[in-house]
């Protein structure tokens, strides 16, 4: 067949088929390249929900308040914070128990009101001095028996005298401590101390 001579229907045909697929494929890839587009996005979106595992060199560094309650945890007491948060105890659940007493069996009313103040106030101060001692891992006595007295005017003798004692051994605690937390409540109920021995020494008067 010469170059000039038409070409056959066949030929045509074959030739129109092999441009479409051509098309299809081209279609087909232009696709393909976009779909792929779109998923990188999403893809590095999806990694970033994961970050990597906070250890070694990434791990975060301890909190101020970690670190101090870590402090906390290890500081000791030393023999004068000690004896000091004893007495403070057995002075306190006495005065608890006395109180109680006298609220029950004084013959006066202010001193009835004196013993009521006492299991009031001191009832306050010892779950505060609890606390702390659990902080310290320091074993506080258990109550006792507070015994009986012969009258109003030996409870209240008696209350004067324990509370200036009282007073003098808190103040002390309160300026000269090492514990901050134990000056802070040193210094803190020194002046509920101070009120009651006012007030004692004002109901010892009215008793006889």
């Amino acid at each position: 067949m010469s170059a000039c001579e038409p070409l056959m229907p066949s030929t045509e045909f074959n030739l129109k088929k092999l441009m479409n697929q051509s098309l299809i494929i081209s279609r087909i890839a232009v696709v393909a390249l976009a779909v792929g587009a779109l998923c990188l996005p999403t893809t590095g979106g999806a990694l970033n929900q994961y970050p990597p595992l906070r250890s070694g060199a990434n791990a975060p560094a301890p909190t101020p308040k970690s670190a101090a309650g870590a402090a906390k945890a290890a500081s000791k007491l030393s023999a004068a914070d000690k004896t000091f948060m004893m007495n403070a105890a057995k002075g306190g659940m006495m005065e608890v128990e006395w109180g109680k007493l006298a609220a029950q069996s004084a013959q006066n009313a202010d001193v009835k009101k004196f013993g009521n103040r006492m299991v009031t106030d001191h009832s306050k101060a010892n779950s505060e001095l609890m606390a702390l001692a659990k902080e310290e891992g320091v074993s506080l006595p258990g109550a006792k028996s507070p015994g009986k007295w012969k009258s109003d005017k030996d409870y209240m003798d008696m209350m004067v005298k324990d509370h200036q004692a009282d007073l003098a051994e808190f103040q002390k605690e309160a300026q000269s401590g090492t514990d901050p937390d134990l000056k802070a409540f040193a210094a803190k109920y020194s002046k509920v101390v101070q009120q009651h021995l006012k007030m004692a020494q004002e109901t010892q008067s009215k008793v006889k």
